[in-house]
């Protein structure tokens, strides 16, 4: 026996150890051994009750448990849970035996003060089924208060769930809960033989020390996330949000509650539905009216029920189609009989109003509160057409036939659409994979639970879907969804049509976080995830039948051929249109036969000059039919050829039974016969074919990430202090702007954010309206970051900028002529004179900004007529700026959405940005590889890389001011916005002009917190 299971002398004659008598505390680690350490603080010690560290979780099976902490409510529960525990486990956790806790165990165990020491429980219908808890120590171990950054930590786990990732992920809730509270380390100390709760600390990712000590294996580790630890986290959120989904998707057995006894209604269109698709599993009517003697459903044959407890074997999934206000007592019997999800089909929640949105949140936290998923409510259902499941439990009325095209849509009318609009354009065989077939199919409703995040879960390793296609109309969590998307892209690709884009507020029945992102920011968001974003339902089947069918094109090399020269050249522009390379179209004439067709794609296909095969087909007059055209197109696209296969579709007018020959459809072709996609329009084959060039080559960048660089001359530590003081006042106002000790005069006494954001060009030789820095949202797509926080002043916001290796240009106040030309002196002729007031900002109409002002004479004539024109000098807050060399005029600006995180936005000053939308966008932190693409994806990039003629500038500079800026934001999140403009690239470097930055508490970053499933 161990000493630390062996009995002690001073040990009262009770079953407890001697660290519970009197005034003494537990240790935290109860995986570790008897400690005794300090009384108990006081009840006015103890901090309020911590709502947020509440969470609901997917667990590694699919199920889910609540998160919370232990209150002094939960004393019956811990008794029940400590009940349900082996002795075995029990040993584990206290190292000696321990079969009952006593009064004053559940008494400590139970009252905390949130801070020192805290438990978490994990529980499933209101019963624990895991806890853990934390003591802060010092560095002897004993008991302690802050600053101390140590604690010890321990669980205890029922027997019944483990093995279901329950310790794991209460390991990384208690960590967040911990760092939270300033600890920094854990301690746990756990018996050799408890290699399970050894290999939970392990396998966690964090950086640690093991040593073993008096029989005892001890385990340190920091709390920080790492690289790694962030990996296992998010691998075992795929996995269990995957597993969570598939429960929903591959049932044993349905139960569809709410089927009536007369044809129609919906539970029964489903119940019908079910068994026509040909279901594997077993399937349950259930009617709370179906009469007593009631036991089989006819014609249907069925077993019937009144309730779903009168059914004996096991549930898996439960069609709910009630009345809403029927829908809690289902939803509790389904928890009562350990059903693993619902969907539920009943209207009247979220999409009704206020009543239906709380009728909404309860119906979620109650299946939660069971361990259920929920897809739904107001939902349309879900399909799945694997050989071994055939599962539609959905109110489409057929099984679509199989294939490998995801499907996620959050409205049923447009899930509609798209199911009868994809088995039209030739779906194949019952018994083939067909080229527009689907492997799954969920129709969400009002997405209260299950979400398209949950499907990209699924969906990234799921080995009979190849293509992703969603209809989103909200996006709950933009930055998880980025992160899935970019991950599920690198891998197969994610198409995504997005409705509601120019509401500005999400569908009435999604609880979502609201988000002042732009739709042109999303879109470039999306697409730098590897995304492709269409605008129609129509585009998103039209690329996803492409991308299922066909090989990803190598490069934008498009050759064109067919029997229609007029058709050709539609295409060509068309390829045109969308910046793919057309080779100059080959006609066949209206003349050619199959064989024409054959041997032309034929060469095409070996042709080195071309990476994609467009075939063109008009009505021919003469011999032949639609099935010998598509049989010669489809021989001539499997042949085997000298390099990589290439894409190929086919644009036919007219020639509806070539679309359905080519898809497969009418005899069965030989296995292994490649399906060809085809299009009535040509402008629909080449978007299609171009997404699938675009997605190629991100593909192919993706596989070699880029690199956040390093910087020897950026000072984190220093910038982190700067914050840390300019946050500090109480009143919320920080840094004075007086500049005092900057050493070069800036901001000396004004308090104005001089130079930052005036909006006006200070260059030489332009002249034009800079397009402001106030970081207002515009048509170019940016977003404001705008909120409450502190307005750094310019010497602030230079000294912040000047740790990261960003300087301004120096602007040194005028408030009267003399001081104007005392600047100029300082600085230098020639200088720029412009106000820095901020109803002049974006008003260059007004001639507010004096340029190359050469001498003293001429900068006090401008001053002059400046304060007769706008205002008195305190208006106007004038500031002498010396001028930057030539060069084009840009705007770099970083923004924290509280959903999407910090976003990098890069655009060439004035009208481009703020007129046309010539604005793009990345999300911090960027690479060299995304701050290159920045610079070149904006439409007026060629003008600086030298148009018509002119001399190229310094991108090279430019992207180097990008990546520090990203820099900036990322290590420091308190920068809630940074604009930077003008930014002045010439052909050796570059200027900066104007600067202006934000602070504010950071926002929670939930992507790097432990996992959880939203909240409503």
């Amino acid at each position: 026996m161990s000493e630390w299971a062996r009995p002690c002398p001073d040990w009262p004659d009770t079953d407890l150890p001697p660290t519970l008598g009197p005034d003494a505390r537990v240790s935290t680690i109860r995986t570790g051994r008897a400690r005794t350490l300090a009384p108990m603080r006081s009840p006015s010690d103890h901090h309020a009750y911590p709502t947020h560290w509440e969470a609901d979780v997917v667990l590694r099976d699919g199920g889910t448990a609540q998160i919370r902490p232990i209150t002094t409510d939960d004393a019956q529960r811990l008794v029940s849970f400590y009940e349900r525990v082996s002795d075995e486990s029990k040993y584990y956790r206290f190292f000696a035996p321990y079969p009952r806790l006593s009064d004053r165990d559940v008494h400590r165990f139970t009252h905390h003060d949130y801070v020192d020491r805290v438990g978490l429980a994990a529980i499933v219908g209101d019963e624990f089924i895991a806890t853990v808890r934390y003591d802060r120590i010092d560095g002897r171990g004993m008991p302690a208060a802050a600053p101390a950054d140590e604690a010890e930590v321990a669980f205890l786990v029922q027997d019944a769930h483990q093995g279901r990732g329950v310790a794991s992920a209460l390991l990384e809730h208690i960590a967040a809960v911990a760092r939270e509270r300033g600890i920094r380390r854990f301690a746990a100390e756990v018996l050799p033989a408890n290699t399970k709760m050894i290999k939970v600390f392990t396998d966690a990712g964090y950086t640690q020390k093991r040593s073993f000590e008096d029989g005892v294996v001890r385990l340190e580790f920091d709390l920080e996330p790492t690289d790694r630890s962030l990996a296992v986290m998010r691998a075992r959120e795929q996995r269990a949000e995957a597993r969570s989904v598939q429960r929903l998707l591959a049932p044993g057995s349905v139960a569809v509650i709410g089927a009536s006894r007369t044809p129609g209604g919906v539970g029964r269109t489903v119940l019908r539905n079910l068994l026509d698709a040909g279901f594997t599993g077993r399937v349950h009517a259930v009617n709370h009216a179906f009469p007593d003697d009631m036991t089989r459903l006819e014609p249907e044959g069925v077993p019937a029920h009144r309730s779903l407890r009168a059914i004996e074997e096991p549930v898996d999934l439960a069609v709910v189609a009630v009345p809403a206000e029927r829908v809690p007592d289902v939803v509790a019997e389904c928890g009562d009989h350990g059903v693993q999800g619902l969907v539920v089909l009943s209207a009247g929640y979220a999409e009704s109003g206020g009543e239906g949105r709380d009728r909404q949140r309860d119906l979620v936290r109650q299946a939660r509160s069971y361990g259920m998923r929920v897809i739904g409510p107001n939902a349309f259902g879900v399909i799945n057409t694997a050989d071994g499941v055939r599962l539609n439990a959905s109110l489409s009325p057929q099984l679509p036939n199989p294939g490998r095209l995801g499907l996620f849509t959050q409205s049923g009318a447009i899930g509609i659409a798209l199911l009868s609009g994809l088995n039209r354009r030739g779906a194949g065989l019952a018994s083939l994979a067909g080229i527009a077939g689907i492997s799954t199919f969920v129709s969400a409703g009002n997405r209260a639970d299950v979400s398209g995040n949950d499907l990209l879960q699924y969906w990234y390793d799921d080995p009979l879907t190849d293509v992703v296609l969603m209809y989103l109309e909200s996006i709950g969590n933009p930055r998880k969804f980025t992160r899935l998307a970019r991950r599920t892209a690198a891998v197969k690709p994610v198409v995504v049509v997005k409705g509601a884009r120019h509401t500005g507020s999400a569908p009435t029945g999604h609880a979502v976080p609201t988000t002042r992102i732009p739709d042109a920011t999303v879109s470039d968001l999306l697409r730098q995830a590897g995304v492709i974003r269409v605008d129609t339902v129509t585009e998103l089947a039209d690329t996803g039948v492409l991308l299922a069918s066909q090989p990803l094109p190598a490069g934008p090399r498009v050759a064109i051929l067919g029997n229609s020269e007029s058709l050709g050249l539609i295409t060509y522009d068309a390829c045109l249109t969308e910046e793919l390379r057309p080779l100059p179209p080959r006609d066949l004439t209206t003349d050619a036969a199959p064989d024409d067709f054959r041997r032309a794609l034929t060469e095409a296909l070996a042709d080195d000059t071309c990476d994609a095969v467009v075939v063109t087909a008009i009505p021919w007059v003469g011999d032949g039919s639609a099935q010998a055209l598509a049989a010669a197109v489809r021989e001539a696209a499997q042949a085997p050829g000298p390099g990589p296969a290439k894409p190929v579709a086919v644009v036919h007018l007219e020639i509806q039974e070539l679309a359905q020959a080519l898809a497969g459809t009418g005899d069965e072709p030989a296995p292994g016969t490649r399906r060809i996609p085809a299009y009535p329009a040509a402008e629909r084959a080449v978007r299609a074919l171009a997404e699938a060039v675009r997605y190629a080559r991100w593909r192919e960048e993706a596989a070699e990430p880029g690199r956040v660089p390093e910087y020897d001359d950026i000072d984190e530590a220093g910038a982190a202090a700067d914050i840390q003081v300019l946050l500090a006042p109480a009143d919320g106002t920080g840094g004075d702007g007086t500049g005092a000790g900057t050493g070069d005069g800036t901001g000396a006494g004004t308090g104005h954010a001089v130079g930052a954001g005036t909006g006006e060009a200070t260059s030489a030789g332009t002249g034009h309206d800079m397009g402001g820095g106030t970081g207002e949202a515009t048509s170019g797509g940016a977003f404001d970051g705008t909120g409450p926080g502190v307005e750094l002043s310019a010497a602030d916001t230079q000294r912040l900028l000047a740790r990261y290796g960003v300087s301004v240009l120096p602007a040194l106040p005028a408030p009267e002529p003399d001081a104007a030309v005392r600047a100029a002196e300082r600085l230098g002729f020639p200088v720029a004179l412009k106000p820095t007031a901020s109803h002049l900002r974006h008003r260059a109409d007004l001639g507010g900004v004096r340029l190359e002002l050469g001498s003293e004479t001429e900068l006090r004539r401008a001053y002059a007529e400046l304060t007769d024109y706008l205002g008195r000098p305190e208006e106007l807050g004038l500031v002498v700026q010396r001028m930057a060399p030539r060069g084009v005029d840009t705007v770099v600006r970083a923004a924290i959405d509280p959903a999407a995180g910090a976003v990098l936005s890069f655009g060439l000053a004035g009208a481009p940005s703020e007129l046309l939308g010539d604005t793009a966008h990345g999300l911090v932190p960027v690479t060299g590889q995304d701050a290159a693409e920045l610079i070149r994806s904006i439409r007026t990039a060629p003008l600086l890389f030298g148009w018509r003629g002119s001399k190229p500038v310094d991108t090279a500079a430019l992207e180097e001011l990008l990546l520090r800026v990203s820099r900036l934001v990322d290590d420091h999140p308190e920068m809630v916005a940074v604009d930077l403009e003008p930014v002045v690239v010439a052909q050796h470097g570059l200027s900066v002009l104007g600067a202006s930055a934000r602070l504010a508490p950071p926002p929670p970053r939930t992507d790097l917190g432990p996992r959880h499933m939203p909240a409503y």
